[in-house]
């Protein structure tokens, strides 16, 4: 399993739980399947050898929509700890909602989204919350508007997304109180 940098603020404690669970989420999304790659060695009668390396069939659809799912948590779970900034949409300058998700989905699928959470809950297809897959991009009320806080749904009822004013990205769970008050649902993109 590769090491992964977490970057994270604010108290040590606080720090250990966000790289814990970031860790957690990465690892039970580092073992679903991938594709495998044999290597072989066909010995010669001169002694020398060749390595044949078989590569598995060209991925199905459902694979590599599988591994881009991957990638993109892989790749929102290496965004922790990037501040909260209005209209941010890179790690240098900081990140709004929507601006992490754009980035995150430009860097892996190469799809531009648009910076606007509205924007993006019309998109793709919808999905139950009981449905949600690593990858879904999960919308809530967070304004008094619906769809105006957009993040990436990683897995295990939990979610990355960048918060507020103040704050950082960071990975938060469903089923707190704050946030099953203000799902407006979830949706899937072609990648």
């Amino acid at each position: 399993m590769p090491f992964v940098a977490v970057r994270s603020a604010g108290s040590s404690t606080a720090c250990r739980a966000r790289r814990t669970l970031a860790l957690l989420v990465l690892g039970t999304v580092l073992s679903l399947p991938a594709v495998d790659r044999a290597h072989a060695q066909d010995a010669k009668p001169d002694g020398t050898t060749t390595v044949v390396t078989e590569v598995a069939a060209p991925q199905s659809l459902a694979d590599r929509a599988l591994s881009s799912a991957q990638e993109l948590v892989m790749q929102a779970i290496g965004m922790i700890g990037i501040r909260y900034t209005f209209g941010g949409r890179n790690p240098d300058t900081g990140f709004d909602c929507s601006g992490l998700v754009r980035y995150v989905f430009d860097r892996v699928t190469g799809r531009s989204l648009p910076h606007n959470s509205f924007e993006m809950a019309r998109m793709g297809t919808s999905v139950s919350q009981h449905e949600l897959q690593p990858g879904d991009l999960v919308f809530f009320n967070t304004r008094g508007q619906r769809f105006s806080h957009v993040g990436i749904y990683v897995g295990e009822g939990r979610f990355i997304h960048a918060p507020s004013r103040g704050g950082r990205v960071h990975i938060v769970n469903m089923g707190d109180r704050y946030w099953v008050s203000r799902f407006n649902g979830a949706r899937r993109l072609a990648v």
